[in-house]
C-alpha cells in the first residue's frame, strides 16, 4: 500500500526562498526562512505528483502527475491557480514530461527528445521546439529572471558531455537564436545549473567527481572544482545569489560548498609541491562541507548570512552556517512534513 508521505521530488523556487515537495499523497509548499508550510494540496485534488515548478512566490504552480496514484497522465502539464483554487490550464505533450521550468514570461517543457518553449502567461503560445539527444533526467535550466543580464536556456547538447546554449532574447514564434555549445565533460552530463544573472553555467558529468563553471558569453572555463575522487551522482548544484559561492549535493549524502569569486578560500591538496604527481595535485576542493543522513538524496541552496540549506527526500531540513576558514556548523534541523502554518500562501 502506498505511503502518502513518500516524497518523490523536491525543487526550490527561482529565488530559493521556497520549495515544493512532490509526494505520493499530493503536494506541499514551504517557506525556507523561517521554515513554514505555506500550501498543502491533498491526494483528492492533485493526485500523486512527480514534479512541481513554482512561479516565484505567485499563486501559479505547474505540476506533473506521478506514481502511485496519478490524477493525470504523465504527458500532461497542469497549471494550478492557488488564488482561484482551481486548475486553469492543461497542455498535453506527445510523450512523458521530464522537466518544467517557469518564469514570468516563459514556460519551458523538456521531454525525452524535445524541448518546447512557450510565451507565458498571455498569450500562451509555442515559440519554438528543439530536438535534443535522449534526456532521461530532463536536464534543462533557464535564466530565472526576465530582467537578468543574459537570457538563455541550457540543456545537454548532441555531443556527449556538451551543454547547448540557446538565447531567449527577442524570440518570436518559430524562431530562436542560433544555438552554441560548450564541450564540458568527456562523460554524459549528470547535472547543470545557471546563476541568477544567466552569466555562469555549472556542469557535472555522470561520473560526478568534477564541477566546472563556465562563462555563458565567452564559453570559457572559469574554474574547476573537485567534489571528490570517487564517482557519485550529483543531485543538485546551486549558485549563491551573488554568484560568489556554489554548493552541490550527491548520493554520498554530503553537501559541498565552494568559493567561486575568491577561489583562494578553497582547499587544495598540494601534492605536487611534495614531488607527488597525479590528477589531484592542484585540484580545488571544497571550502566546507557537511553530511546529511547517509545515502539520503537532497537538494541544496544558499540561505541568508552564509548559510546553506539541504532539503532531503527523507523529510528532513538541515541548515548549516559556514565561514571563510572552512568551518561549517549546523544551525537548524527539522522534519518539515510535521511543520504546519495556517498563513496564506502569498
Amino acid at each position: 500500500m502506498a505511503n502518502d508521505k513518500n516524497i518523490s521530488n523536491i525543487r526550490f523556487n527561482q529565488d530559493q526562498g521556497c520549495f515544493a515537495c512532490c509526494m505520493d499523497g499530493g503536494l506541499r509548499i514551504y517557506n525556507v526562512e523561517p521554515l513554514a508550510e505555506k500550501a498543502h494540496y491533498d491526494i483528492d485534488l492533485m493526485g500523486s505528483t512527480s514534479q512541481c515548478e513554482m512561479l516565484h512566490r505567485t499563486n501559479i504552480i505547474a505540476i506533473v502527475s506521478g506514481a502511485p496514484r496519478p490524477k493525470f497522465a504523465d504527458n500532461v502539464l497542469m497549471l494550478y491557480d492557488d488564488a482561484a483554487k482551481k486548475f486553469i490550464l492543461e497542455i498535453t505533450f506527445p510523450s512523458s514530461i521530464r522537466a518544467v521550468r517557469l518564469r514570468k514570461d516563459k514556460l519551458v517543457v523538456a521531454l525525452l527528445n524535445q524541448i518546447h518553449v512557450f510565451s507565458f502567461p498571455t498569450p500562451l503560445q509555442r515559440l519554438f521546439s528543439l530536438e535534443t539527444k535522449e534526456n532521461l533526467r530532463g536536464l534543462c535550466e533557464v535564466t530565472p529572471l526576465a530582467s537578468a543580464e543574459k537570457q538563455i536556456l541550457i540543456f545537454p547538447g548532441h555531443k556527449v558531455g556538451s551543454v547547448q546554449i540557446v538565447g531567449l532574447t527577442g524570440t518570436e514564434g518559430g524562431v530562436s537564436n542560433a544555438p552554441v555549445w560548450i564541450c564540458a565533460h568527456r562523460n554524459e552530463l549528470g547535472c547543470i545549473a545557471l546563476n541568477q544573472q544567466g552569466t555562469r553555467i555549472a556542469t557535472a558529468s555522470n561520473k560526478g567527481t568534477l564541477i566546472r563553471v563556465w562563462d555563458s558569453s565567452t564559453r570559457k572555463l572559469l574554474i574547476e572544482l573537485r567534489r571528490g575522487s570517487d564517482p557519485a551522482t550529483v543531485y543538485c548544484i546551486n549558485f549563491s545569489r551573488d554568484s560568489d559561492f556554489l554548493c552541490c549535493s550527491s548520493d554520498k549524502g554530503t553537501v559541498h560548498i565552494f568559493a567561486i569569486k575568491n577561489a583562494n578560500l578553497n582547499k587544495r591538496m598540494t601534492l605536487s609541491n611534495l614531488g607527488i604527481l597525479g590528477p589531484y595535485g592542484d585540484s580545488q576542493w571544497a571550502l566546507a562541507n557537511f553530511t546529511v543522513p547517509p545515502e539520503c538524496a537532497c537538494v541544496c541552496a544558499f540561505g541568508p548570512n552564509s548559510s546553506v540549506i539541504a532539503i532531503c527526500l527523507d523529510g528532513t531540513f538541515h541548515k548549516y552556517v559556514f565561514n571563510a576558514d572552512g568551518n561549517c556548523n549546523r544551525e537548524a534541523f527539522d522534519e518539515f512534513l510535521d511543520v504546519c502554518d495556517d498563513d496564506d500562501f502569498l
